[in-house]
């Protein structure tokens, strides 16, 4: 009988023992489907792509010169002067799902607010937490100056988001390639709309560094239709395509390759339920 009790303690040890902390889930999010770091991080050689200089994660990422304006990618560390240090947890949730600065400043491109407005409280406020817990780097990065007006806001405030039940497969890999903005970089621009979301997923996107997003709908032609699902988890975790070829590196595989298998499961269960478009 001891040998029974002493059993389902060390199955409740171990249980506990692999608990995730709200700052866990914070840095997994923030390091894997999210992959803050592919634009927030400072870069050795090319803006976009190249290695991202060690002990500088986080701490403000390339400037680029495009239609819309000059943009620059923040310093997301907790340093007082140039990162976020003296923001709130709720500020930087705010910022997250709302769109808005604690100054109340709107922010813009290429920050995917419409897709993070669907974070869970829970998921929000672990990045948030996970954020302030890492080690602040110094690094000043000017705002970004646009050439187009900013939306006022980008709908009503965000009050509260259940957590996506892990159970459903394909809800669930919808809810991390929603906050992993596969949409954005997957989904054609619009004539006179940032996106033209009844080709969502379609490709056809021009990219800051000059390639096109490819289509990543079920089309069996024109997107992953035809490649099984461990050729798909390859794409996303290690950059190459069926044939062996390397995508570009504008895709955040090196942040991927953290995403767990069930969760990547659950990401390919969702993609195999994106309806067939043909590439614009």
């Amino acid at each position: 009988m001891k040998s029974v009790y002493l059993a389902a303690s060390l199955i409740a040890l171990s249980s506990v023992a692999k608990a995730e902390t709200i700052a866990e889930r914070g840095q997994y999010l923030v390091t894997t489907i999210g992959g803050c770091g592919n634009c927030h991080s400072p870069r050795q050689g090319e803006l976009i792509g190249g290695t991202i200089i060690p002990g500088t994660e986080l701490s403000g990422g390339a400037e680029l010169d495009e239609d819309i304006g000059h943009l620059s990618m923040p310093n997301i560390t907790p340093d007082a002067d140039t990162g976020i240090g003296q923001w709130t947890n709720a500020q930087i949730v705010t910022a997250l799902r709302d769109g808005r600065r604690p100054d109340g400043k709107i922010l813009g491109p290429p920050m995917p607010i419409s897709v993070y407005r669907n974070l869970s409280d829970n998921d929000a406020s672990a990045i948030a937490t996970y954020l302030l817990t890492m080690k602040p780097v110094k690094h000043a990065v000017p705002r970004s100056v646009y050439k187009i007006s900013l939306p006022e806001n980008y709908g009503p405030p965000v009050t509260h988001v259940d957590d996506p039940s892990r159970t459903d497969k394909v809800a669930y890999g919808g809810y991390l390639a929603t906050f992993g903005h596969c949409v954005v970089c997957h989904t054609p621009a619009g004539k006179d709309q940032p996106s033209d979301m009844s080709r969502a997923f379609a490709g056809g996107r021009k990219l800051p560094n000059g390639s096109v997003s490819r289509n990543i709908t079920s089309d069996p032609e024109d997107g992953l239709g035809k490649w099984t699902d461990e050729q798909i988890k390859v794409a996303i975790t290690d950059g190459k395509r069926p044939d062996g070829t390397a995508l570009n590196r504008i895709m955040a595989f090196d942040w991927y390759k953290g995403i767990t298998p069930s969760d990547l499961d659950s990401i390919v269960a969702y993609l195999r339920t994106i309806p067939p478009q043909k590439t614009p």
